[in-house]
Order: C-alpha cells, then structure tokens, then sequence
C-alpha cells in the first residue's frame, strides 16, 4: 500500500492527535451547525490564522458519508486537474485510506495528472477531514481556476450516483492576499487597507459566490485578485448543482469570516501583509 506522507513543516497544524482534539473541540463547543450540507469550502492557511473558521465549514457537511472529496487549487486556468493517486494519506489522527474505486473512475474521466507536489490547500483540511469523518475514504483533488472546474464538479456527482458513493465535496480557498508580501497594495496600509479588503473586495467575491454564477466568481478572483484557488470554488458548486434541479442555483450561506490580521484589528497595529479567508456551504 502507498502512503501520501505529511509534506508540510510543524506550524502549519497541530501535530498529535490530543493537540487537534483540543482545537477543534473548542470551535464546535462554540458553535452549531445542523450538518445537511452536500458542500462546503474552506481556508487553507495555518490553523492559527485559519482553522476555527475551516472547522465552521466542516461542521456544516452531513456526517453520515463514504467519501470525503478535497478540492484543492494553486492550479492556473488551462491546466489539467490533479489528483493525489496514493492509497492512503498521513495525517496527526491516523492515516486516511482513498477511495480507489472512485479515484479510478473520476481520474479517467477527468483526465487528472498524478499530484505529486507538497501543496497545503488538501493537506490543511486532513486533520479535519480524519476527526470529522473517522469512517470515511478520501479523494484527493485540485482544480484549475476555470469554467472546467464547474464541470468537473457536475462530473463527480454523476460519478458518485454511477458508483453508489454517498458524499460530500470540500473546496478549499482563501480570499484576498494583501500587502507588501503578496505584490498587491491598491490602497495602501493601514485600516484603510484592511476595511477595503474585509468590505469591497472580499465582500465582492462573497457575494459573488452566493450568486452561483461561475463565471462571476471567477472573473471577481482574476480581476479583483481575491481568491487564490477559485476552482476548488467551483468545483464545489458544479457539485452541489447536481443536488438541485437543473434550472435551479444552489444556495451558498457564509458561515464565518475573519482576516489574518487578526480578531480585533482595530484595537492594535494592522500588519502590513494579511489574507482574508471565509467558510461558505451549500445545503
């Protein structure tokens, strides 16, 4: 059996499985959520910066599944999808084992490439996947930031009905890379900046998502630069469509947002560099 081992430094998400237990136990003590979500996305930065509002995402997915499917991205438009082609993964709680039956099926039809880069757009959402879903397989994918994307989401839920998969579909994105560290600085610094960012330009893309239009979402992330993975976006939209009826848009609720600069930025210094991050789903 091939094992996907962890790729990514100690930092990025806790390391044991008591020390993701404590994090996690904390988001859902605070928070509810019914769990009737088909899809969700998520951010993908280190947890510290991240994570409650990822865990947000995962509350929202329906528990009862065989397979857990992470989109990831970092995949440029005209680019073909990936897909992790190990038979398990590694992660803090234990490993995780794929589903090869599907990974065989979609990867034909989707015409994948093998995934073979470090990339923590799939990587940061295991832990979560793993304490989540302890019963459940995985599929392991990144999309590119194009109208395929959508496509190839409508291609896994006819898949999933051919094979007799009951699943749920997790995209995983973050929104605006701001400052100096990122090359992208239109207003400035300051609160300036980061009231831009939380209220026009994220808020464009959110609003952009609950619309369900593919081509809005991506032309917000190309034009506005505020999603770093849009076609994992997509990929979970073209999945929940296939939940409702063909003339129908599926519906996306914002579950959480936040920035890197923190909870209460105001109240301090606003960094020069910081990324905005959202948990959205589709029930």
């Amino acid at each position: 059996m091939s094992l996907r081992k962890i790729r990514l430094p100690p930092g990025w998400y806790p390391q044991t499985t008591e020390a993701v237990s404590r994090f996690l136990e904390k988001t859902i003590r605070e928070n509810r959520d019914d769990g009737t979500a088909s899809a969700a996305a998520a951010p993908h930065a280190g947890w510290r910066y991240s994570g409650a509002i990822a865990a947000r995402a995962f509350l929202s997915l329906k528990r009862d599944v065989d397979t857990v499917l992470v989109i990831g991205g970092h995949i440029p438009g005209g680019m073909r999808p990936l897909m992790a082609e190990e038979d398990a993964v590694e992660t803090p709680l234990g490993d995780i084992p794929v589903d090869t039956e599907f990974r065989i099926a979609l990867g034909q039809s989707l015409d994948c490439l093998p995934d073979q880069y470090a990339d923590n757009t799939v990587e940061v959402q295991l832990p979560m996947v793993r304490y989540f879903f302890p019963a459940a397989k995985l599929l392991w994918l990144r999309f590119p930031a194009d109208e395929s994307s959508f496509e190839s989401g409508k291609e896994i839920t006819r898949i999933a009905e051919k094979i007799g998969r009951n699943l749920v579909v997790l995209g995983s994105t973050d929104l605006t890379h701001y400052g100096n560290n990122y090359g992208y600085s239109p207003q400035g610094g300051g609160k300036k900046a980061l009231a831009w960012v939380r209220d026009v330009n994220d808020a464009n893309f959110i609003a952009a998502v609950k619309s369900g239009d593919p081509r809005a979402i991506l032309d917000r992330a190309e034009k506005d630069r505020s999603a770093c993975s849009a076609g994992a976006i997509l990929g979970a939209l073209g999945f929940a469509k296939g939940f409702v009826q063909e003339s129908g848009v599926p519906k996306a609720e914002l579950l959480a947002y936040g920035t890197s600069a923190g909870e209460n930025p105001e109240e301090g210094e606003i960094p020069d560099s910081f990324v905005g991050y959202g948990a959205f789903c589709w029930r």
